[in-house]
């Protein structure tokens, strides 16, 4: 629980640019403090062993070479003038000890060199493991919390934002975006802080051991960080592009997954496989312009390391003719040297993960700092047991800020227990006014109060936990019917939903599977009818037992019969509750209490049906249209049908 608190903390914070988006990510590892610290623990003690090793090397192979001259002297030492002997000590780099020792302990130094190796290269092993298990765990954890703070982030997100932002999109930053930053702190960042070990490890000893031919290489190392330098900042504004085009690849793709059953049915296949290939094709050469820039980076990297391999080369070949260096050292050195330019080498591995990194980590950032239109006040009161009086005063709506208003000085009052209909042509602003009561978006002016309290000084909580919502399209969640049922109530009981599901009507149908209650729904309830996700939706509203309704036109999309069931479930669930019905047909809405006639965002005509057919022209026109011409409906009849 601490580390997620302070995980969403970190998330609010403002921090301009990728390299300090790259850093908050890592900042996630201070929530599990010794945890982050043990793979760099492991990381130091493995480093130290392969540090000793190019020691035991040039150990080995100066037992070796003295061996062999010990093997050709030591014997005929007795045959050497002493005048002369001081002289062939100084020309053969060993004192009379030296030699005699090596004559007698060469074959042990062998062996002890070479059992030190191995105790060495099992001890790196054992810590290597450590290193890459630990850090491992960490990387998970790290992404685990980074989607968490995602997903709560974007569930609590106004619907502004999810109206201006594709969901494969979204979807790429709560996956491949996460990924890709957890990569590096579980790799990248592990190689990058070993090769610093490595490399101040490795000068320490070299300056230690022949200082001069230290300095030879030493002024290569800034070559190689610069070239570092300068491709880390050319590819990460490529890697930021990368992603982008994997976002558009993935909307398509989800698109397509979505709406499959259309594509088919308008035989758009080709067409849709045409923008796929664009995306893919948008995605692949951005990938190869990535890939060029590092075939560019390697071939680089090598070539400064030549150099610096011809440097000793001729400097130590030099230190050895004149007699200051051994081949055992000079071997020693060479090994050290390329622990110097292992470390550069990975660096461009290590630039490439920082580079996606910080792309990947700007990106899921942007969504983490993104501010919420619609939030609790400071001082949000939570909203007491409403009674139901709804009131819009003076309310003007627009979606985006200097854009056409869709709602204009909007103003009524629903009384509790009333039945509010809202009718209008598509566009006229139906659906905008019951997506203000939840405050799904907040009024650009004006202001919506239940029960006299403004809902924008209200806990956002206790406002929509008190309003049922049935949509004209039915969203059912993968799991069973049971679940969907208590979808708002979770801990309801089995007689609790199995009576929520008989006020509904769906109760008959859901017996009818072999399973009941238990019957899986499928990926958003497509093994359902969709007069059956209706009920069930009606049935998950009844359970909440709301005081506040909204429907959102639930019968246009079923057949008569389906509709009259329906509409015997909806009578039940609108008895004694303020509800809020959009409707396409009068039929449906002739017996409510109040009828507001939309038209491009104003209420042009209010009241009952028998009042508005014979004050309103509009609402009359569509009475006759509808009705009239259509079925020739009498309204008493039209009751009958919609409301028995």
């Amino acid at each position: 629980m601490q580390a997620s608190m302070s995980t969403k903390r970190r998330g609010r914070s403002k921090e301009p640019g990728q390299r300090s988006s790259l850093g908050r990510a890592i900042r996630y590892l201070s929530s599990y403090r010794m945890q982050a610290l043990v793979p760099y623990i492991f990381l130091f003690f493995a480093t130290l062993a392969q540090l000793l090793v190019p020691k035991m090397v040039g150990n080995i192979i100066d037992a070796i070479t003295g061996g062999v001259i010990a093997e050709n002297v030591v014997p005929n030492l007795d045959k050497i003038p002493a005048a002369v002997q001081p002289a062939m000590f100084d020309q053969i780099g060993y004192t009379e000890a030296q030699l005699l020792n090596l004559f007698n302990n060469a074959e042990q130094m062998l062996i002890t060199s070479g059992i030190l190796i191995v105790l060495f290269a099992a001890v790196r092993g054992f810590f290597a493991f450590g290193q890459a298990f630990t850090s491992e765990r960490n990387s998970q954890s790290v992404a685990f919390d980074m989607r968490n703070d995602l997903f709560a982030k974007i569930s609590k997100l106004s619907f502004s934002y999810h109206d201006r932002n594709q969901t494969g999109q979204l979807m790429v930053r709560a996956t491949d975006d996460v990924e890709k930053v957890r990569l590096f702190i579980g790799q990248g960042l592990l190689q990058a802080i070993g090769a610093v070990f490595l490399l101040v490890g490795t000068l320490i000893i070299l300056f230690n051991t022949n200082a001069r031919l230290t300095l030879v290489v030493l002024p290569i190392l800034p070559l190689a960080l610069g070239a570092f330098m300068i491709f880390g900042k050319v590819s990460q504004p490529l890697f930021v592009k990368v992603q982008q085009r994997l976002s558009a690849l993935n909307t398509v793709l989800q698109e397509n997954l979505a709406g499959i059953k259309v594509i088919k049915a308008f035989t758009r296949e080709k067409s849709e496989q045409r923008k796929f290939d664009v995306a893919a094709d948008s995605l692949m050469d951005q990938q190869i312009t990535v890939a060029r820039t590092f075939s560019f980076l390697f071939p680089v990297v090598f070539l400064i390391a030549n150099i610096g391999q011809a440097l000793v080369l001729y400097f130590g070949g030099r230190q050895i003719i004149g007699g200051t260096l051994t081949l055992g050292q000079y071997q020693e050195f060479s090994i050290y040297l390329i622990f110097i330019f292992l470390p550069l080498a990975q660096l461009g591995i290590i630039i490439t993960q920082m580079s996606q990194a910080s792309a990947s980590a700007t990106r899921v950032f942007e969504i983490l700092d993104t501010e919420n239109e619609v939030t609790n006040a400071p001082d949000a009161v939570a909203l007491p047991e409403v009674q139901g009086r709804v009131k819009f005063e003076n309310v003007t709506f627009r979606y985006y800020s200097g854009g056409d208003p869709v709602l204009s000085d909007v103003s009524f009052e629903a009384e509790p227990g009333q039945t509010v209909a809202l009718l209008g042509a598509t566009g006229s602003g139906k659906t905008t006014i019951i997506n203000l009561i939840p405050r799904f978006y907040d009024p650009t002016e004006g202001k919506v109060t239940i029960d006299g309290h403004d809902i924008s000084q209200v806990q956002l909580e206790t406002l929509r936990s008190q309003i049922g919502i049935v949509l004209q399209e039915t969203t059912l969640f993968t799991g069973t019917i049971r679940d969907n049922i208590a979808f708002g109530k979770p801990d309801a009981t089995l007689d609790d939903v199995t009576a929520a599901a008989r006020a509904a009507a769906a109760h008959d149908f859901i017996m009818s599977f072999p399973d009941g209650y238990d019957t899986p729904v499928g990926e958003r309830g497509q093994t359902l009818s969709g007069g059956q996700k209706q009920r069930i939706a009606i049935a998950r509203a009844l359970l909440l037992d709301p005081q506040l309704l909204i429907l959102d036109d639930s019968t246009s999309a079923v057949d008569l019969e389906t509709e009259y069931h329906i509409q015997k479930a909806l009578d039940l669930l609108m008895k004694g509750r303020t509800s809020f019905v959009i409707a396409q047909r009068i039929s449906t809405v002739v017996s409510a209490d109040q009828i507001l006639v939309l038209e491009k965002g104003r209420i042009v005509a209010s009241g009952k049906h028998a009042d508005l057919l014979e004050d309103s022209a509009i609402y009359a026109e569509i009475y006759n249209s509808q009705l009239v011409s259509d079925v020739e409906v009498e309204p008493e009849e039209a009751t009958m049908l919609t409301f028995e």
